[in-house]
């Protein structure tokens, strides 16, 4: 009698082999930047909607949630500054945010430990994005101030 009982459980390796494909096609033979370059904007989201298979594995193989962060800033970091035309796709070839994740992938499950440059990492990650989310508000605010002010 054959059928799901048969099957055996796939492997750790595997899932991690596959994440090790799927950066060495999107970093090593340059897909994530050229999808960039062919489709700006749109390459850069599909670009990261990729990357998030890595990151996928990470959390299957119950990694640390800090360092499933810290492979979450390296796509943000990658698709945001991926996005600005040109010089984003040369940030692209040089950044290799699935490399950089795979690598966490398999240092950490190993491992399975956090280091303090993973806090690190993360909490300045956050502090910048609060403050790049203050940035604007802020700005308006005097604005909105010094207009007021001005037309008095």
């Amino acid at each position: 009698m054959s059928g799901a009982l048969d099957k055996a459980p796939p492997s750790p390796e595997r899932d991690i082999a596959a994440a090790e494909t799927l950066a060495r096609w999107m970093d090593d033979r340059y897909l994530d930047p050229l999808l960039g370059l062919v489709i700006p904007g749109v390459g850069d989201l599909v670009g990261s909607a990729l990357g998030l298979y890595v990151v996928g594995v990470a959390v299957k193989r119950r990694l640390p949630l800090v360092t499933v962060a810290r492979m979450l800033v390296n796509l943000g970091v990658d698709a945001l500054v991926g996005a600005v035309p040109l010089l984003g796709d040369l940030f692209d070839v040089a950044w290799k945010a699935n490399r950089r994740n795979v690598a966490l992938l398999r240092q950490r499950h190993d491992a399975r430990h956090n280091t303090a440059g993973d806090w690190l990492r993360v909490g300045g990650a956050l502090a910048l994005l609060v403050a790049g989310l203050a940035a604007p508000i802020v700005t308006a605010y005097y604005l909105l101030h010094w207009l007021l002010h001005y037309w008095r």
